[in-house]
């Protein structure tokens, strides 16, 4: 059984006594710490841009933001929020393989570093929209390149996808992208898979792409000022694995870099993050509502569900497997005897509403606590909060010995507010 006590001195049982559950509590040191280690295993100039799809919470974009990363962002929300935290224009860059001419006219407004181009026509969109306002747009060409990832847990590249350009189309697009006079071509990104554990993989895809990068420019004539080698960098959540060996990262990507670096010294290097710097800091609190047996099976029914932690459910695995949970706080006449196997689901009317199963916990009573860990990535904002109405729950961030409240639990006047009601009557 994993434990979670206290963050920074906080007993979690206080804090949610004090905010209520569900609650999603971040730990600042944490996330600061992801930053700094990331930073030092990552050989200059590579550039740490945060994933804000992990968690676009303001207050954790500031934080991260404060201590070096930038800002990667797919949406006119998050583009708002990431100005709002403190991200500099030219430390921004848009992604997406769906952008609105909405989106294009906001990241030509704000002057982003570099629009990441999907398709030919989007690259005619950003052409025609960096025209009419008499600007130039940076554009990073997203191939989707005719390899694919190794070591990942989902990959993005070698397959027919939504996502960027053919490389074959790419290499043969040189007449295409040398007739633009506002939308600027100034490199490539390429993001090959995610939740990647194995440092070898990372280096072995970071050289791949690096070469796919200079095929490019030789073919199209497009000198690359910048690369997005992508990221995926994973954390370990399931038994059996391991967290990404930094110092073995480290010494793999040292030689791949500096070898690019040198033939390249102008060229700025970007790597994508959200799960590694996030999700380790996150804890998801939820309370005991009632225990029962069925049929030999011991069930703790709790206040919250996968309508706030749909990552527990195992989106995008192939299996289910559990996050790591620990017992938090216990009533009286709970915590003792044998662990027992328990099944740990939420309020909903399905059956799929399952945090964890079979998790090895001591006894359990109505008004213990539980905490889902490592939750820090892809929590409220990548779950159905709305079924059943229940809305999302409160989020407090930990800085420095102090919680800080930085996400309002949702109310029912929250939820029912942007309805618009028509009175029918027989």
């Amino acid at each position: 059984m994993e434990s979670f006590d206290a963050v920074q001195g906080i007993r979690a049982a206080e804090l949610a006594d004090h905010y209520g559950t569900p609650l999603y509590v971040y730990d600042g040191e944490l996330l600061t710490g992801a930053v700094r280690s990331l930073a030092e295993a990552l050989p200059p100039p590579v550039e740490i841009f945060y994933s804000l799809k992990a968690n676009p919470n303001s207050s954790i974009c500031s934080l991260l933001f404060a201590h070096g990363a930038h800002a990667e962002v797919s949406s006119l929300v998050e583009l708002r929020t990431a100005r709002t935290a403190g991200a500099r224009p030219e430390n921004i860059i848009f992604l997406g393989p769906g952008k609105t001419a909405e989106d294009i006219r906001a990241c030509v407004q704000c002057r982003v570093y570099a629009i990441v181009c999907e398709s030919w026509q989007e690259l005619e969109l950003i052409e025609a929209t960096a025209r009419q306002a008499g600007l130039r747009q940076r554009v990073l060409l997203r191939v989707n390149p005719s390899f694919g990832a190794a070591g990942s847990r989902l990959a993005m590249g070698g397959k027919p996808r939504q996502f960027g350009i053919d490389e074959e189309q790419l290499l043969g697009g040189k007449d295409r992208l040398s007739a633009l006079t506002h939308a600027t071509p100034v490199g490539v990104h390429v993001y090959l898979g995610t939740r990647i554990l194995d440092a070898a993989a990372i280096v072995e895809n970071t050289a791949q792409v690096l070469a796919l990068a200079e095929r490019v420019a030789a073919a199209t004539g497009v000198e690359p000022e910048a690369v997005d080698i992508g990221g995926g960098l994973g954390v370990a959540y399931f038994d059996g694995e391991r967290d990404l060996d930094l110092d073995a990262l480290r010494a793999g990507l040292a030689p791949v870099v500096g070898d690019f670096a040198r033939r390249h010294p102008r060229t700025r290097l970007l790597v994508e993050s959200g799960r590694f710097l996030t999700a380790r800091a996150g804890a998801y609190l939820v309370r005991v509502q009632y225990v029962k047996e069925s049929r030999g099976t011991w069930f703790a029914v709790t206040d919250g569900g996968t309508h706030h932690h749909m990552a527990a459910v195992g989106v995008g695995s192939y299996a289910r497997r559990n996050f790591p949970v620990a017992a938090v706080a216990a009533v009286a006449g709970s915590g003792a005897g044998p662990e027992r196997p328990w099944h740990i689901t939420g309020p909903l009317c399905t059956p799929d509403d399952t945090l964890a199963r079979a998790v090895p916990l001591p006894d359990l009573a109505p008004g213990d606590v539980l905490a889902v860990l490592r939750s820090g990535a892809y929590g409220p904002t990548a779950s159905p909060g709305l079924f059943l109405s229940h809305g999302f729950p409160a989020e407090v961030l930990v800085h420095e010995g102090r919680p800080l409240l930085v996400r309002d639990r949702d109310t029912a006047d929250d939820l029912l507010r942007k309805q618009r009601h028509h009175q029918f009557v027989q």
